[in-house]
């Protein structure tokens, strides 16, 4: 039996509804999946299989984040991510602070640092430094988020790791396939936040800050030995297959290997070793509501597998004469807008959608990229977290940060564009 396409879209408004009340969003998306099954003519027995079988589908990602709070949590405890953030800021000059706080929080979530915990870490620093060139607020968190925003496409993360389960391909590759997208976001991030730069309000003159370097911080060179040691693992396999090497393609080490090495790795460098059982910890615990907002995700999938809705979006995209390989990204961009989460709404696209997607003609990793860069877009908005974290990392009031969400939308919708032109068949 197939649910009708009504009634998985009654379950995901419902859950949409649900997360705006600010009710938990795990409870919601599965509470919608629930309904959406019942309503659409599912006895309990099989809504519960549908429910449990769409949850089931991504144990495979959820090892992987698990994995990836390892490397996490070694860069966020050990103060290494602080390392390099400030080594950043202080490697430019004035004139190229806004580079320099792009690139910060670019660095900082292509290592795999959650984008709100990156904004959080420079914040101070883009504060300080705005203060003294007299640049806005809304210039400052244009800077931070944009060039999270482009760093977090190319980042072994939790969404990155989701698409490419989602679309079957390694998570190396779908970081290349995402890399010339991350550096259009980046300047573009720059250019905007340039032109908003006295626009909006600004950091007090009698603000003081706190200067002063936090003692036992690990050197610079031992602070990037974490990410360096995952990105070259990580390479070896899509090198080897890019290069004929099949010494280096017969490796195929996975990131659920891959990521603790790394972290391990990098906590010995740092000189660290005794504390990495303590930073495992603590990189769980980070990635605890990840893990569950995956499984909420999922079961709303489910039900969205479980419906023709896909096959009606198909038709109305052939209907409207838009080309079939617009649905990677728009699907990304409406998931992700829905659900204010880039996680989320690349979980919803590629599960929900991505037979669909494919069945163009478009190749696995070309899927996930335009997913995984549509899902950037509109992801900030005020029912997920990322918004008020946000804002109130730079002390800003709830009108002047929705004044961000359009520049921030611009930024993806860059990323997107040149992701779609690089890999949607238009050619």
């Amino acid at each position: 039996m197939t649910i009708a396409w009504w009634a998985a879209l009654i379950g995901l408004a419902l859950a949409i509804i649900l997360i705006l009340l600010k009710i938990n969003p795990v409870y919601s998306l599965i509470f919608g999946a629930i309904v959406g099954c019942l309503i659409g003519g599912m006895d309990l027995v099989q809504t519960t299989n549908i429910v449990i079988k769409g949850s089931s589908g991504v144990m495979g990602t959820i090892i992987r984040v698990i994995s990836a709070g390892v490397l996490a949590g070694v860069m966020m405890e050990s103060g290494a991510a602080n390392v390099i953030a400030r080594s950043i800021v202080k490697n430019f000059n004035d004139k190229l602070v806004i580079l320099a706080l792009a690139l910060s929080t670019l660095i900082l979530t292509a290592v795999g640092i959650f984008i709100p915990v990156a904004v959080l870490i420079v914040a101070p620093i883009a504060l300080e430094v705005g203060q003294k060139m007299n640049y806005s607020k809304l210039s400052l968190l244009v800077a931070l988020s944009g060039g999270g925003k482009a760093g977090n496409i190319i980042s072994p993360n939790p969404n990155t790791i989701a698409v490419a389960k989602g679309f079957n391909v390694d998570l190396a590759q779908v970081m290349i396939a995402d890399f010339i997208p991350a550096i259009v976001g980046l300047v573009v991030t720059i250019v905007l936040a340039l032109i908003v730069k006295k626009r909006g309000s600004f950091i007090p003159k009698d603000m003081k800050f706190n200067t002063s370097e936090e003692k036992n911080l690990p050197s610079l060179k031992s602070a990037i030995v974490t990410p360096v040691v995952a990105v070259v693992l990580l390479l070896i396999t899509p090198l080897g297959d890019i290069l004929g090497i099949k010494a280096m393609s017969a490796i195929n080490l996975d990131a659920m290997y891959i990521l603790p090495i790394a972290g391990l790795v990098g906590a010995l460098a740092m000189g660290r070793g005794n504390k990495f059982i303590s930073y495992m910890s603590k990189g769980l615990l980070r990635m605890t509501d990840v893990v569950m907002i995956l499984i909420g995700a999922d079961a709303i999938a489910g039900l969205i597998g479980a419906s023709n809705l896909p096959q009606k979006v198909v038709e109305v995209v052939q209907a409207g004469g838009i080309s079939g390989t617009l649905l990677a990204p728009i699907a990304g961009i409406l998931m992700a807008a829905a659900t204010a989460s880039t996680s989320t709404g690349v979980i919803l696209a590629s599960n929900s959608f991505g037979k669909s997607i494919m069945s163009f003609g478009i190749s696995g990793t070309g899927a996930a990229a335009m997913v995984h860069t549509g899902a950037t877009v509109i992801d900030q908005l005020p029912h997920g977290n990322y918004f008020h974290v946000t804002a109130k990392a730079v002390n800003m009031e709830f009108k002047e940060r929705m004044s961000v969400v359009f520049w921030e939308m611009l930024v993806g919708l860059s990323m997107t564009i040149v992701a779609t032109l690089m890999y949607g068949n238009f050619f």
